[in-house]
């Protein structure tokens, strides 16, 4: 199997434990944890996890030109992208949450492309267009709606997005010279320094006593999946495509999140998902695969 595949199933893994996410944390938030202590959960576990992991594989020395943007990449990476996310998740919708994270993909090859990453091709536009044009139908009829009420969690999100945006830029350089694995621990380790100060209160006021078994479940899914895997997942495939290829697939989410409401038989599949998902999957093909010919000399 080449690399090349295994970067692409790597993305669809880590969009399929985010599309659940959504509905997950926001249940969670604010019945049984606050969003700021939540991500102090979030992120002191996957720390946890990269630290344990990181035993085990070679250690490899960061050279002092790169300790500054390590940092950085935990700040917009971690921090403030996932203290925005849940956050603003825990004031807005679901379905709005995940209509804002629509932007991300525009502005990864906007940022790539400025920041000499990634190559501008019209071919990446009209995939990034196709795909939130995917996302955008598989929204239509949901209960979404831009209103005073959610005004300040969709512009959390929106933050959150940009964030996750300049991450994913900003961290690509890296990944010509170090491990997947070795990023992503300093990655955590920096991102928490801010994490611990913001969350700390919220984390003290959790009454675990009030926990059953599937508020335990989630929190596992969230904590492993959401955020160890699916951050373990994005930062190898990141290692082997474009950033605009991650993003891209942010576009996946709606999608996914409504096979498993269709899964679970809270949803049904139509004509409108059937031409989101042909959408989608142009768009991925345009962004990830398609290189157009050269201009033959006449």
């Amino acid at each position: 199997m080449s690399k090349q595949l295994l970067a692409h199933l790597a993305l669809i893994a880590a969009n399929i434990l985010y599309a659940g996410n959504y509905t997950i944390a926001k249940w969670i938030m604010p019945n049984y944890i606050l969003p700021f202590g939540f991500i102090f959960i979030r992120v002191l576990g996957a720390l946890c996890f990269f630290w344990a992991l990181h035993f085990v594989v070679k250690k490899e020395r960061i050279a002092k030109e790169d300790w500054l943007r390590l940092f950085f990449c935990g700040m917009f990476g971690v921090a403030i992208n996932q203290l925005m996310f849940f956050k603003g998740l825990d004031i807005t919708t679901p379905v709005n949450a995940s209509l804002m994270m629509g932007i991300t993909p525009i502005l990864v090859i906007t940022i790539a492309i400025l920041a000499k990453i990634d190559k501008f091709s019209w071919a990446k536009v009209l995939g990034i267009s196709l795909g939130a044009l995917g996302a955008l139908v598989i929204m239509i009829g949901k209960n979404f709606n831009f209103n005073s009420s959610t005004v300040l969690g969709d512009f959390f999100v929106f933050i959150n997005a940009t964030s996750y945006g300049i991450y994913l830029t900003i961290v690509k350089p890296l990944m010509k010279k170090y491990k997947p694995l070795t990023i992503i621990k300093w990655v955590f380790t920096f991102g928490f320094i801010p994490v611990f100060f913001v969350g700390w209160n919220e984390f003290n006021r959790i009454d675990w006593a009030s926990f059953e078994p599937h508020t335990w479940g989630s929190l596992v899914y969230v904590v492993l999946g959401v955020t160890c895997f699916a951050y373990l997942f994005n930062i190898f495939a990141l290692s082997k495509v474009n950033p605009s290829v991650v993003g891209i697939y942010i576009y996946l989410q709606p999608f996914l999140a409504a096979l498993i409401a269709i899964y679970y038989q809270v949803d049904k599949f139509d004509g409108a998902k059937l031409i989101a998902a042909v959408f989608i999957f142009t768009g991925v093909y345009l962004v990830s695969f398609y290189k157009p010919a050269p201009l033959k000399e006449v």
